[in-house]
């Protein structure tokens, strides 16, 4: 295996990852860009984010807690 298919495995895991996070935010009530902004940082915790909408905070206080 080269390095180029290694990097491409790789981004393309990452992508997955990130699609599963944002359909998983997005059952949980966020708006589609706002679930896609979050997927995309790895270092936010999906549980904290899905438990701050069930927990009754709105989208955009829950975003400004967890961005």
């Amino acid at each position: 295996m080269t390095a180029a298919d290694t990097e491409t495995r790789t981004g393309t895991e990452i992508e997955r990852i990130e699609r599963w996070r944002a359909e998983a935010l997005e059952r949980a009530g966020y708006s589609h860009d706002a679930a896609r902004e979050i997927a995309a940082r790895l270092d936010v915790d999906l549980h904290q984010a899905t438990d701050l909408l069930a927990q009754g905070c709105s989208q955009d206080l829950a975003l400004r807690i967890l961005l």
